[in-house]
């Protein structure tokens, strides 16, 4: 019988698309953070573009939870990286993006690897995450804090990719925490667990991380480099820890599919040019001054009736 983490993988790829192009828009039209500002949270919140994709965020992460139900992490986690696919997609249909042809062709390559993940996976559940496991990530918050103030401080391109990284790692935490978590079926199993709460810092912080990334430009460096950084860790926890598992004989597809993904998104790092730009108060024009009066003639100005005399 077919495992419905399926039909929760295709629908969670789909609302991340939408909320990356709407988060991205309302990102490039506030002010620039060059600090690890919490407060950039609250502006986002003021544009109601962030406001509706974050609800479609939040839709994607809870169809992502329920798809690690069943679903391996390293499949999960890469498949968020089609949302990227689906973000250029709309934003050239809708937006009038221009995709340089590198940017078209790593996209398509992405999809490749991702359908041979999706042929290599088995459904299993998770088993429980050791007590290790659960100390590292909460001792992950604080390093991240301060890496993201140091990242902060980076401008354009590399600015978008650190950042975008740091969000992807957080990202991937949080998934970690949600797999384990997604087996439990009782209300109070789940709130009684500590990764719960694991979970929604690293999703907190991972969204403050991302919205500095998508400010400096280019949402599909930003987006591409969150999906790297975030889907290796999670990858290797899952298989070592978690209980993942890969069909008999197709592990061979499973490393192909990974690699190519992997060298995709990064790709897509190097490549992907900038969608949106900051808008900025327009330059005073300069004001050629009047030739000098000849004869007579007194100007007129303004504030004062003086004419021809």
């Amino acid at each position: 019988m077919m495992s419905a983490g399926w039909l929760f993988l295709g629908a969670m790829i789909i609302a991340y698309g939408v909320a990356n192009l709407l988060q991205s828009i309302a990102a490039t039209r506030t002010t620039v953070h060059h600090t690890f500002d919490p407060g950039l949270l609250l502006r986002l919140a003021g544009h109601r573009a962030y406001l509706v994709g974050l609800v479609i965020q939040i839709l994607g992460f809870v169809l992502a939870f329920l798809a690690r139900r069943d679903l391996p992490l390293f499949l999960v986690q890469a498949s968020v990286a089609a949302g990227l696919g689906v973000t250029a997609v709309l934003g050239v249909a809708l937006l009038k993006w221009r995709l340089p042809l590198a940017e078209i062709g790593l996209i398509t390559v992405l999809f490749g690897g991702i359908t041979a993940l999706i042929v290599a996976a088995e459904p299993a559940p998770a088993r429980p995450l050791p007590l290790a496991g659960v100390v590292a990530l909460g001792l992950s918050v604080p390093v991240l804090g301060v890496l993201g103030a140091l990242a902060a401080r980076l401008h354009g391109a590399p600015g978008s990719v650190a950042l975008g990284s740091l969000a992807g790692i957080a990202f991937s935490a949080a998934a970690v925490a949600a797999r384990p978590l997604a087996s439990l079926h009782s209300v109070g199993g789940v709130l009684s667990d500590p990764l719960l709460y694991l979970l929604i810092v690293h999703s907190i912080v991972g969204q403050l991380l991302l919205g500095l990334a998508m400010q400096r430009g280019s949402t599909t460096a930003a987006v591409a480099a969150m999906d790297a950084a975030g889907a290796v860790p999670a990858a290797i926890i899952g298989l070592l820890l978690l209980g993942d598992r890969i069909w008999p004989g197709r592990e061979w597809l499973a490393t192909l599919g990974f690699v190519v993904t992997l060298l995709a998104v990064i790709g897509l790092t190097r490549y992907a040019e900038p969608q949106h730009h900051h808008e900025t108060a327009p330059a005073r024009k300069r004001v050629t001054p009047p030739p000098a009066p000849q004869g007579n003639y007194v100007p007129l100005t303004v504030g004062s009736e003086r004419s021809q005399s």
